[in-house]
């Protein structure tokens, strides 16, 4: 059935979409992304596709629009070479920060994205750890879902002493994805009182779990800018944690973030590579795991028809 299987990339995060292949015994498929001289986009897919299961992997990284709009151009594309099912496989889907109406006169781009790129092509989403859970009803095609909080909750038990470790999540929206993760660990979790004053400017204020003398674990969906983190760390320190330590799916690591870790008093820092990172983030407290295996598995079952929820069984 793999000869029926075809796997492409944009140009976000092309080393996780090798790998995927690699572990599923398959050349990566060619297409070629170029500009016109008026910097319009222009995509060619270089392979036959007619009748074939086909999987477009682009992670929504910077520069954010242009990677959306290879991956909508490359959908449409596809769908006009006559290709059986297009699957896109959007390992960080940044837009689903955008779930809700929390301003007078704005967009919930979440579900704008959701519509374009059925409107492009796409019949089925393949995504990992979105920010809020809901965005996965903003489709009107079948999504996985999946999560890599196994992949790092295993990295944690093996690397470290779990038995004066807490979860913590830094505010009371993330509680319900650090019980999952505590709950994998099999450790207790605290939350962090926070409140955002502006766009800008976010307020900590009391821990509510036990955290002195603890090594702490903060976990978080993504890392961008590393202001919350940060911050989280000068509460966690102020409350008497032994040890710090963080866990994100997605390592965004964008504007300040780097200077600000770099400097920050934490021990550890482990993300996945849903987003590609660059050498030059890469510091030395930082560890980036890989996702390809679970990809490539729920890849293998999607194009097989098997159960994809069966992964986390």
């Amino acid at each position: 059935m793999k000869n029926a299987l075809k796997i492409f990339a944009c140009n976000s995060n092309d080393a996780l979409a090798s790998e995927i292949c690699h572990r599923l015994g398959i050349p990566l498929s060619q297409l070629e992304i170029s500009r016109f001289s008026n910097d319009n986009l222009h995509v060619q897919i270089l392979e036959n596709v007619r009748e074939r299961d086909v999987f477009v992997v682009q992670s929504f990284t910077a520069p954010v629009s242009d990677h959306i709009m290879e991956l909508l151009i490359t959908l449409d594309a596809l769908r006009s070479a006559s290709a059986q099912r297009i699957t896109a496989v959007i390992p960080y889907y940044s837009y689903a920060r955008s779930d809700k109406k929390d301003k007078p006169r704005i967009s919930i781009t979440g579900r704008l994205m959701a519509d374009m790129l059925v409107t492009a092509g796409a019949n089925r989403v393949l995504t990992m750890d979105l920010h809020a859970d809901q965005v996965h009803g903003f489709f009107s095609v079948p999504v996985d879902h999946l999560t890599s909080i196994p992949i790092i909750t295993e990295h944690f038990r093996q690397h470290y002493d779990l038995s004066n470790m807490v979860a913590v999540a830094t505010d009371a929206g993330g509680a319900k994805r650090v019980g999952r993760f505590s709950e994998r660990l099999g450790i207790p979790m605290a939350i962090i009182d926070k409140r955002r004053i502006s766009d800008t400017l976010v307020k900590q204020g009391q821990v509510v779990g036990e955290v002195s003398g603890r090594d702490a674990v903060i976990f978080e969906d993504e890392i961008s800018t590393g202001g919350t983190l940060v911050s989280t760390i000068d509460t966690l320190r102020a409350a008497g944690a032994r040890s710090i330590h963080a866990g994100a799916a997605h390592g965004v690591l964008c504007g300040p973030a780097i200077e600000r870790l770099r400097d920050a008093p934490i021990d550890s820092i482990v993300v996945t590579n849903t987003v590609h990172v660059a050498p030059e983030k890469r510091l030395d407290k930082l560890t980036v795991l890989t996702t390809a295996p679970l990809l490539a598995a729920a890849i293998e079952r999607i194009h097989s028809g098997a159960s994809v929820g069966a992964l986390f069984a």
